[in-house]
């Protein structure tokens, strides 16, 4: 039952201001509500949900991300909106700032305002 049910992420923040302005602003992703209990955006078909948490510590790896179909132009596209992408020292191509896989896969990364790890991949 679940394979077939639309996902839900989660992201902290410590400002929703800051986050909204980002996840909206910067990303494009549809602005739904904001209560007491989160900011509500939805990306897709997929709500993701904000949740303010003012001494959380951000994870060191990827809380979430995009598979998108055209990685260069995405990265463009964020480039373009003020996003800056991660300068992991393993990442090849630094002039777009996407690591490739052995396996052919594409991979970017970039934080939000709160120092939560994002990323869009391209998939072989």
């Amino acid at each position: 039952m679940l394979a077939h049910s639309k996902m839900m992420g989660f992201i902290f923040t410590r400002d929703y201001d800051n986050a909204r302005a980002f996840y909206e602003g910067k990303l494009g992703l549809q602005f739904i509500s904001q209560d007491q209990y989160a900011l509500a955006l939805r990306a897709g078909e997929h709500m993701i949900r904000i949740v303010k948490i003012p001494d959380f510590v951000p994870a060191r790896a990827t809380v979430l991300g995009w598979e998108v179909k055209d990685i260069e132009a995405v990265v463009a596209w964020l480039k373009a909106r003020g996003v800056i992408l991660e300068d992991y020292l393993f990442i090849q191509d630094r002039k777009l700032g996407i690591w490739s896989t052995p396996g052919g896969d594409r991979i970017a990364w970039f934080k939000d305002p709160d120092g939560n790890v994002l990323s869009v991949s391209q998939h072989a």
